[in-house]
């Protein structure tokens, strides 16, 4: 009946006839038959040539649970994955948290995915897995290299290699380590962002490689949750690569790597000394016209930049997206507004005073082309002094896409200027560690 089930791919009907007679042992081991389950990307290749499966997948696309079922296959031995059990195997996350919270007891982790009798058992103080047929999982963190040095291994998973800090110098301990056995291999799980190591792995001729859209597991995931991710970033670099497993790489020449930002993104802040209002106002109205770029950013008590919001708004007349920062403005409790007054002179101003007399303004004016204006703040960036709170994506996209002739994909980049002016403002005027600001968010 199994056969039946996994060559036929079987609908919803198929099931519940050939279910109609099991027993409770068959069923038991059907629910847990990973063939049966799994679409075609989520199993390993089927030839012999590979020494490294790697799966690149949007956010949510099961990655996780195929890395997972992997290394309960070679553990347990189950055919066809594995010809008999691997006695000791390399987890290796991030950081030891990651490889824990989700290689480990994750939703869709190894604790998770096991029936009751063949379930391993994790020992949190020497970071190890023993399944009852005596196979060792060990975990790693791929933040130590060296502790790879030493221990080998016949085969090895590896969990968001694309956001290791020293992927190069983890993944090449683990080759060393990884010894044991006929044919040691390794599963690789991962979001891609462009890197060296996945970059390498892609065109390596022992890797074989396998994709999955954050869509092709729509079954497991919130119908919302797929509906709001469309909507806010379908067609956008950052929704090709978080959704449907992309590498993009960035603009060649761009002043900002897509790494600076993921490394430092954070998704809570509870003391800022600062904020202000970065405004970079369009020239023209209509639909056509250049945004009004507009981002808010505060001064963090660590004396880092926290970019907290993108509020940029198109084809408005002048009170309009003035209002628009106006309420940026009132909704983070700004300090001031810091406009640039290149284009519009004294009327940027003006317009800001009209609808609130009081408000603060710093008035910018360039005096240099935007890329030179925009090499300071990306230094910012490349030193880990500067964080985006949640994802900014429309923004992140422009910071890619920035090209030396100031412009991103040949289009004004008001989001980015308006960012540049914000961030050089908190940067250049601290506040003395004595005077914090306390603002919860």
């Amino acid at each position: 009946m199994f056969d039946y089930v996994r060559q036929s791919k079987a609908t919803a009907t198929d099931f519940e006839r050939a279910l109609v007679d099991i027993d409770d042992a068959s069923l038991a081991h059907l629910l847990h038959d990973w063939e049966v389950w799994a679409r075609d990307d989520q199993l390993p290749p089927t030839d012999d040539a590979w020494r490294t499966w790697l799966i690149l997948g949007g956010r949510g696309a099961g990655k996780t649970r195929a890395g997972a079922e992997w290394v309960r296959a070679q553990a347990l031995g189950i055919a066809p994955f594995a010809t008999a059990p691997v006695a000791r195997i390399a987890l290796v996350g991030k950081t030891y948290h990651d490889a824990r919270s989700v290689m480990v007891e994750g939703i869709s982790g190894l604790l998770a995915i096991h029936a009751d009798h063949e379930r391993p058992t994790y020992y949190a103080s020497r970071n190890e897995l023993i399944w009852p047929n005596g196979s060792i999982a060990q975990l790693f963190s791929a933040e130590d290299p060296d502790s790879m040095r030493g221990p080998q291994f016949g085969a090895a998973w590896c969990d968001e290699i694309a956001k290791w800090r020293r992927a190069q110098d983890a993944w090449d301990m683990l080759q060393f380590a990884l010894r044991l056995g006929e044919l040691p291999r390794s599963v690789v799980t991962t979001t891609p962002r462009a890197n060296p190591v996945l970059k390498a792995m892609m065109v390596d001729e022992t890797v074989a490689v396998s994709r999955a859209r954050t869509q092709d597991n729509a079954a497991n995931l919130a119908g919302s949750f797929l509906a709001e991710m469309e909507r806010r970033y379908a067609g956008t670099e950052l929704g090709r690569q978080e959704l449907d497993g992309e590498l993009i790489d960035e603009l060649k020449g761009s002043l900002w790597q897509r790494s600076w930002i993921d490394d430092k993104r954070c998704h809570a802040l509870s003391e800022l000394r600062r904020i202000v209002v970065g405004v970079d106002p369009p020239v023209t109205t209509g639909e056509k016209a250049d945004a009004c770029g507009i981002v808010v950013a505060g001064l963090g008590g660590d004396g880092n930049a926290y970019v907290l919001a993108d509020k940029t708004v198109q084809g408005l007349a002048p009170n309009e997206w003035a209002r628009a920062a106006l309420e940026a403005y009132h909704e983070y409790d700004a300090d001031r507004i810091v406009a640039e007054v290149n284009q519009g002179g004294d009327l940027v101003e003006t317009v800001l005073r009209q609808i609130e007399p009081d408000v603060p303004i710093t008035k910018v004016r360039a005096t240099r082309g935007k890329w030179l204006r925009a090499e300071p703040v990306a230094a910012l960036y490349a030193e880990g002094r500067v964080a985006h709170v949640g994802v900014l994506a429309e923004l992140e996209a422009e910071m890619m896409a920035f090209g030396n002739d100031g412009r991103a994909a040949g289009q004004s980049p008001d989001r980015l200027d308006a960012l540049v002016w914000a961030v050089t403002d908190l940067m250049a005027d601290k506040p003395k560690a004595s005077e914090p600001r306390l603002r919860l968010l």
